[in-house]
């Protein structure tokens, strides 16, 4: 048996890897649909999709396979998840691709996670919650900062990559929201990359005519598909055995900030003022909801 301090040691490495994961997803697909190759882009949106999803759901397969015990039936169902989940995995994997044709990696990493934590603090409200003064006062922040960001203006990012980012942020906090009851969420997440296959098959071929797909295109698909996604979801189930709920949602505060700090580092891309401010006023808006509620909770 592992010592306590052995745990927590172990809990930070995991956790830390998964946060790393998570921001170089935003990386590879704004690095993969950027690059040129021979006077071409690299590799389009449905292309990128499709093969991050395709290596995702085969390097969980293996995951979960070999993590079964040997004498452990093998069929079909030993994978779980469900269609509707599965549409929901979909549209945001399509429409993270999609947006990141116009914008910035920071700026879709803060999109993303501010969409993605709204809709789930709504959804917790529309279900019955009744939520303390400073997770309403932390929510409506969180949204004037993502309102803010989206502005008209010199500085405001692509209207349609954000709204292809806001669509694909709602579709994973839903994705989430399902998924906080399932009894293995490593197998069911397979299931559905399994089941999202097909769905995101069908915006390849209609989206055919506009396929062009290289190697400096198809490589950090598969890179975001196997490592960033299907190794970085693993690693972030066993780093959330020794987190708790609000500490979990805090951590991923750090996901949109590693995100625009490696879009700065490694793709040359520019920091503006409205970025800045947009993401004090979301990621201090979710923060403050989070904490205050586990402090609230606590004293109560």
């Amino acid at each position: 048996m592992p010592t306590a301090e052995q745990s927590r040691t172990r809990t930070i490495w995991l956790t830390t890897l998964a946060l790393i994961a998570f921001a170089a997803n935003s990386l590879l697909c704004r690095l993969a649909l950027t690059q040129s190759f021979f006077d071409k882009p690299a590799i389009d949106a449905a292309s990128f999709s499709l093969i991050r999803l395709a290596s995702g759901a085969i390097t969980l397969w293996l995951i979960v396979s070999l993590s079964q015990p040997k004498n452990a039936e093998k069929s079909a169902k030993q994978f779980d998840g469900n269609w509707l989940s599965a549409c929901m995995l979909f549209l945001y994997m399509v429409g993270f691709s999609f947006a990141y044709l116009s914008l910035s990696a920071g700026v879709g990493a803060l999109i993303l996670f501010g969409a993605v934590q709204a809709t789930m603090l709504l959804a917790a409200i529309l279900s019955g919650e009744r939520p303390y003064r400073v997770e309403w006062f932390g929510l409506l922040l969180a949204l004037l900062g993502l309102i803010y960001l989206v502005l008209p203006g010199l500085a405001a990012p692509p209207l349609l990559g954000s709204v292809f980012m806001t669509i694909a942020g709602v579709a994973w906090g839903f994705y989430s929201l399902r998924g906080r009851n399932v009894t293995s969420p490593l197998s069911a997440t397979t299931g559905n990359f399994i089941r999202a296959v097909p769905l995101v098959t069908v915006v390849f071929v209609l989206s055919f005519k506009h396929v062009h797909i290289s190697t400096a295109g198809a490589l950090p698909a598969m890179l975001s598909g196997a490592l960033a996604s299907g190794v970085g979801y693993a690693i972030w189930y066993a780093a959330l055995r020794g987190l708790s709920a609000a500490r979990a949602a805090t951590l991923q505060l750090a996901v949109p900030v590693l995100a625009a700090m490696g879009g700065v580092l490694f793709l040359s891309e520019a920091v503006s003022l409205r970025l800045v401010i947009a993401a004090l006023m979301i990621l201090g808006g979710v923060g403050l909801a989070v904490l205050g509620r586990e402090y609230l909770t606590y004293k109560t």
